[in-house]
């Protein structure tokens, strides 16, 4: 039996709908329902003996494993999940594998930790915040009620007594929170934009970081909570788009308990097998967390040409927009004649629904990032951030000028379908990083004209060798003249130098690609200038860019002002 993970809980998840602490474990075969059994002996006696004996305990299983959690005070979670460890050796114990702990030293011991954590100033700030329906943050030292304009942030060390906040200047901007498996950071910065065009300044997080109107405060991924936070205590936001990953989902739970509108773009196979999660359908249930902070006021954004995501639909409380591709889809005609809203793409315009009303927002002609409309994966995402919009109040003819203009500078939607001429070759950029997204991305590099075609494609290690090998083959679906197999060094989750790369040549070579045409380089800036040096003019490289994006960036464009010609060597 092995422990996969131990972690607390800060916001609803899975498991639990608040904070708490959760272990996932590999059973190696064993009886769940006797591990669960004697897990819940444990923690409950242990809950008792330190003086929680009201929290509560949830399980859930997954193929050879099971998910224990525990509810947990706020001001406790770092003890709870001590607490959760030592339950499970307990059990582990009456399984026969290893000692039984001292419980009368163990219950000792988090007495003590508990005591030093304890933050009762705290613990009032989040109750009359959650009194008061407002958003309630605590990390990075820092806690803090509102949001944006409405916010009040204070150092955890010295915090208020709670009756002592001038609550009437406290309130929340609108919050969107944006997941799905590919698509997010495009519909959050298309979102964003709107915003902008709508004359108000956003705060907004991806997987590049956390931007403030049009300023840079962080650069990395803060797709997660920490992300959401650093945006959501900005006095200068008026309305928070927030990236929210699959990962910060399973690790931490929401970032934030409400919200106005939440968008899900697509749910594709991607990072099964991580915190016990197995399947498509679970991962579907992972991302539709977002739904648990719209209550049944806010709005849920889903895409209908996702069967996964029309399947759990009845499920949901929130009022649901669809977005579709397809404008003769049942499902849209029979929501929008019950007066619900709709984004379609009917005709090669982007046409808004709501009930009876309809109103064409642009022709894909005029949306740049759809490449006149063959990049299908962008046209949905301009339907979802359409749905998002509108849900959040902005006018139709605001939106429509977001939708012209986004897209006509590439720094807009950097490293995400941003083609480029350089030299003679055609390059298209992207951040496809997994079979989906490659799928996608080469349905639009068919469309571009080419001599050639070469491919850059590189998988994190934290991936199954299935999905790795999947990812080969929606490169090799483009019948690649040459492909680069980057080695994500930054990347390797558990995997060994030259793995992950060896298994996408072999599918690769199992495919049809002769190995002359396979290279197999380091990191992506060392991808792109053997793309570059194979390239002459006429052809088309598609390098998905994962880690050193500025440096290619910063590459390309020195050799654009240079002049550089393709079949000229790089400095």
């Amino acid at each position: 039996m092995d422990v996969l993970d131990s972690r607390r809980l800060t916001g609803p998840g899975l498991l639990l709908d608040g904070p708490g602490a959760v272990l996932d474990l590999r059973l190696g075969g064993r009886d769940p329902d006797r591990a669960i059994a004697a897990w819940k002996s444990a923690a409950s006696r242990l809950l008792r003996d330190v003086g929680w004996a009201d929290e509560r305990l949830f399980t859930r299983r997954f193929p050879d494993g099971v998910s224990l959690a525990l509810t947990a005070p706020v001001d406790g979670l770092y003890a709870a999940t001590e607490l959760n460890e030592l339950a499970w050796e307990a059990a582990a114990a009456n399984l026969g594998e290893g000692h039984t702990p001292d419980f009368a030293a163990a219950a000792s011991s988090l007495r003590g930790a508990i005591a030093k954590e304890s933050n009762p100033a705290l613990v009032a700030l989040r109750d009359a915040a959650r009194a008061r329906g407002l958003i309630f943050l605590s990390g990075e030292e820092q806690v803090s009620v509102g949001s944006g304009k409405g916010v009040q942030v204070w150092p955890e060390a010295s915090l208020p007594d709670a009756a002592e906040v001038d609550w009437s200047g406290v309130h929340d901007v609108p919050i969107a929170l944006v997941t799905g498996s590919n698509g997010k950071t495009t519909v959050v910065r298309l979102l964003a934009a709107m915003v902008r065009a709508a004359g108000r300044v956003p705060g907004f997080t991806s997987t590049d970081g956390v931007m403030v109107g049009t300023v840079a405060i962080e650069e990395g991924d803060f797709s997660g909570p920490s992300g959401a936070r650093m945006a959501l205590r900005r006095p200068e936001v008026e309305i928070a788009v927030l990236e929210t990953a699959r990962g910060g989902l399973l690790r931490r739970g929401l970032s934030v308990e409400h919200a106005n509108v939440a968008v899900v773009t697509n749910v594709a196979e991607d990072h099964l097998g991580e915190f016990g999660i197995e399947s498509l359908a679970e991962l579907a249930d992972t991302k539709l967390l977002v739904a648990k902070a719209l209550g049944d006021r806010g709005t849920l954004v889903l895409n209908a040409d996702d069967p996964m995501l029309v399947e759990r639909s009845p499920a949901i409380k929130a009022t649901i927009t669809w977005f579709s591709l397809d404008p003769a889809s049942p499902l849209i005609a029979a929501h929008t004649q019950g007066g619900g809203s709709a984004v379609i793409d009917e005709r090669g315009q982007i046409v808004l629904i709501r009930g009876r009303q309809r109103e064409v927002l642009a022709s894909l002609e005029e949306v740049p990032i759809t490449f006149r409309g063959t990049a299908q994966h962008n046209v949905a995402n301009a339907l979802a951030a359409v749905g998002a919009g509108a849900a959040l109040g902005l006018e139709p003819a605001v939106m429509a000028a977001a939708l012209r203009k986004f897209g006509h500078d590439p720094a807009d939607n950097s490293g995400r379908s941003t083609l480029m001429d350089v030299g003679g070759i055609h390059i298209l950029l992207d951040y496809a990083h997994n079979a989906h997204g490659m799928s996608a991305l080469v349905g639009l590099a068919r469309k571009l004209p080419a001599t050639r075609r070469l491919v850059m494609v590189g998988q994190a290690g934290d991936r199954s060798d299935g999905a790795i090998r999947e990812l080969a083959r929606a490169v090799w679906s483009l019948r690649p003249d040459h492909v680069v197999v980057k080695d994500m060094d930054e990347f390797l989750r558990g995997r060994a130098v030259g793995e992950v790369p060896a298994l996408i040549a072999g599918e690769l070579s199992r495919q049809g690609l002769a190995d002359e045409a396979i290279t197999r380089v380091g990191p992506d800036i060392d991808g792109v200038r053997r793309s570059l040096e194979w390239a002459r003019a006429g052809d088309l490289l598609v390098l998905a860019v994962h880690q050193d994006r500025r440096a290619v960036l910063e590459l390309l464009n020195d050799l654009s002002a240079k002049n550089w010609r393709a079949g000229e060597a790089l400095d």
